[in-house]
């Protein structure tokens, strides 16, 4: 019981993590791109070649933050379905580990697609040499990538702890599965004595 109630708060704590990862994600990106697009609606107006990728990834960031939000939402269906708590799983309980199961994976894999193809969008279009001879003086200039690679960690700690709930599912399933069958027995003893 402990196990599965640590599990259910883990899944929470990976939803809220990536909702944090959303946040944070454009930090970098704000910081040195930012101001090197001067007009939003005009892709033309670029001060360094690239700089428009802060804009094409506005879209994937809103979207991002949506679904960490309704993975939130969905850790908590495992708390209102009493899966933190329950010896028995019912329908409800699965329909909630499956639909978070299936929500994190789904997640994860369009993210990662979305992340990686950014990635390299920035690393190849984005002129670093004339980015930091413009930012030098003010000190915001990086290019590092640490919050495109950072993903791989918020996402497989997601997935890991989908593996866990989806573990615990099957154990509970063969556990109930024993349960009846040791039942059937007691019963069919009894009913034999009986006679």
């Amino acid at each position: 019981m402990s196990f599965q109630r640590i599990i259910c708060l883990l899944s929470i704590v990976a939803s809220v993590i990536v909702f944090l990862y959303s946040l944070g994600i454009m930090t970098d990106l704000y910081d040195t791109l930012y101001t090197m697009v001067p007009y939003p609606d005009d892709p033309t107006s670029v001060r360094v070649a690239g700089a428009y990728i802060y804009y094409d990834m506005q879209g994937f960031n809103r979207n991002l933050l949506r679904c960490s939000i309704g993975l939130i939402l969905l850790s908590c269906l495992l708390f209102i379905t009493n899966t933190h708590n329950r010896r028995r799983y019912y329908i409800a309980n699965h329909v909630a580990v499956v639909l978070n199961a299936v929500a994190n994976i789904a997640v994860a894999v369009w993210a990662h697609i979305q992340i990686a193809a950014f990635k390299t969008q920035y690393l190849t279009t984005v002129d670093f040499a004339q980015l930091e001879r413009r930012l030098s003086r003010l000190g915001t200039y990086t290019d590092s990538t640490f919050w495109f690679d950072i993903h791989w960690c918020v996402f497989i700690f997601a997935l890991v702890v989908v593996c866990l709930l989806v573990y615990n599912m099957i154990w509970k399933m063969n556990l109930m599965k024993g349960e009846a069958e040791l039942l059937s027995g007691a019963e069919t003893a009894n009913t034999g004595k009986a006679v």
